[in-house]
This record gives structure tokens, C-alpha cells and sequence, in this order.
């Protein structure tokens, strides 16, 4: 189970996050007129000779700048979290993305992509087209992260930071679609993100607004990481991380017995014959066997 936190802007923040597990520290590059910054290049860097990955968004779309930004920061994984649809929900051109992303890989094929899939809030637009924009884009992406979409959102042309739950139901249907690994984000708090991850049984789990500090009025504060949540939140999600593995062993025993218990029935079975009863009982066990495949098949990116 990755554990992804944004937005890391300092080394010792980053360091905090190496010392409580995390797994991707995400990073920010604010504006295209001062994108060069040491201490964020100091920020990214520290993932060098680590388990943990860094993870940088550029708030822009120029090439070229992106291409200097990723030969200054060199980090691991860059991450898109353009809108990809209009406000009202109709799937934008995506040729420009894969153009971009595909010509990425092959300047900078060390850096992986991460690419932001927008999602609605439960019941909000039940014919988001999100499964039409991953499939698009899976090919040129290596990691596929669900963030809120609300239509109008807080950093115009881009998702996230809305501090609100998309629709896991939604986040499911990718996650079985997809080929490539999908992290779970929008809204992800200590208090929720076991029980997210138990319902979308993700690759992975990503907080930023949630694990912020708070004003007296209880509205975040970008930037600035409150890292009892921080901990909190790894903690959680690492108990739904051993709890799915529990689960998934669970189903593995199960599928060998009842695999083991066909063959001895059907070995058991005279070469003439055979009582009707005895079929009943061998279709089923294959049935049973097909409901427990069906429900293993669930947990593949556990």
C-alpha cells in the first residue's frame, strides 16, 4: 500500500514524512515565473538513497518549462492534476495530454507519470466519464490518482485540495478497470481512510487537506502539515493495508480447499455410473470456486 502526503515544501517536512513511513512525498511548483527553488529542490532531493519516492506537480503547461523544471528537481514521479473535463462535466481534448505525457517518456523515461483522474461526489454525475479518460490515458501514465471534482474547483484548470470525498463506488469501478496502479485521494483523512481503502482496495492512499494544520474556524491551511494527522493517517492506513492481506490469505485457503476437495471428488468418481447427486455436488464446488476467483479478483492491487 503506497502512502502518498502533499504538499511537502521543506527538507524537514520531508524528513518528518520519512520518519513516519510514508512512501511518496508530493511536492508543489507554484508558478511558472519562480520555478526554480532551492529549498524545494533540496525537498525532492531527499528521496535519493531512500525507500521513498518524490512526486512533483508543476502548476503549469508550458514543455519546454516543464522540461527544465524536471532537469532541475529530478524527482521520481511527476504528476498531472489537470481538470480534464469542462465544468459541466463533457471530457476535454486529451490528445494534447498524451502528446505531453508520451513525449515525456521519452525524454525523461526514468521519471514516472502520475496522472490526477477527476471523480464527482457520490451522486453528484452519475455519467462522469472517468472511465473514458483513464482508458485514454492509462497507455502514456504509470500510476493513475482519483481526486474530487466538483466542477468549479478551488485552483482554476486543475482538481484537488477540495478537502471533500469523491465517489468510491466510482473510484472501485477504475480500480478494476485499470491496468495500471491507482491511488486513492480527495477528502482522505486519519478518520476515513481505513474505510476507504477497505471499500476501493486501491494501490494506494494520498491526504493533503486533511492532514493540514487548521485555523480556529477549522479551515486548513496550505502548506503547513499537521503531522499528528500525518501519523494518524499512516497508521490507518497501514491497518487497512494488514487487514486486506488477512483477507486475501483468507480467500487464498479457501480457493486451495475447495480445489483440493473437487479433485478428490472427482478422482473419487467410478468410470461408469455416476449418481446424479454426485454431479449436483461437483458443480457446486466449481461454483463455489468461481464466487471465491471472482471475489480474489478484487484484491489485485493488494
Amino acid at each position: 500500500m503506497i502512502i502518498q502526503i502533499y504538499e511537502i515544501q521543506t527538507p524537514r517536512e520531508a524528513e518528518k514524512c520519512i520518519e513516519l513511513g510514508i512512501d511518496h512525498i508530493g511536492s508543489v511548483v507554484l508558478s511558472l515565473d519562480e520555478w526554480r527553488v532551492p529549498i524545494l529542490k533540496e525537498t525532492v532531493r531527499l528521496s535519493e538513497g531512500a525507500e521513498v519516492k518524490s512526486s512533483l506537480i508543476p502548476l503549469f503547461h508550458d514543455i519546454d518549462m516543464i522540461c527544465r523544471a524536471l532537469d532541475y528537481y529530478q524527482p521520481d514521479y511527476i504528476h498531472f492534476c489537470d481538470s480534464l473535463t469542462d465544468q459541466e462535466g463533457r471530457a476535454a481534448d486529451l490528445e494534447k495530454f498524451i502528446k505531453l505525457q508520451t513525449g515525456l517518456k521519452e525524454t525523461f523515461p526514468e521519471v514516472g507519470i502520475i496522472r490526477s483522474i477527476p471523480i464527482p461526489k457520490k451522486g453528484a454525475a452519475p455519467d462522469f466519464p472517468f472511465l473514458e479518460i483513464a482508458e485514454v490515458l492509462q497507455a502514456s501514465s504509470d500510476f493513475f490518482l482519483t481526486d474530487t471534482w466538483l466542477g468549479k474547483e478551488p485552483v482554476e484548470g486543475y482538481i484537488g485540495i477540495t478537502g471533500e470525498t469523491a465517489d468510491w463506488e466510482m473510484v472501485q469501478s477504475l480500480v478494476r478497470q485499470s491496468k495500471i496502479p491507482v491511488i486513492l485521494a480527495g477528502g482522505l483523512s486519519p478518520d476515513n481512510v481505513y474505510d476507504s481503502i477497505m471499500e476501493v482496495l486501491p494501490s494506494g492512499a494520498d491526504s493533503c487537506t486533511q492532514t493540514n494544520m487548521v485555523v480556529e474556524e477549522g479551515d486548513p491551511i496550505r502548506f503547513q502539515k499537521d503531522f499528528q494527522k500525518v501519523e494518524k493517517f499512516v497508521k490507518e492506513a497501514r491497518r487497512a493495508e494488514k487487514k486486506l492481506h488477512e483477507e486475501k490469505e483468507k480467500l487464498v485457503e479457501k480457493l486451495e480447499g475447495l480445489k483440493a476437495d473437487l479433485k478428490d471428488r472427482e478422482d473419487a468418481l467410478p468410470a461408469h455410473s455416476v449418481r446424479p447427486n454426485q454431479i449436483m455436488v461437483i458443480e457446486a464446488i466449481e461454483d463455489e470456486i468461481q464466487l471465491v476467483e471472482e471475489d480474489f479478483a478484487r484484491y489485485k492491487s493488494v
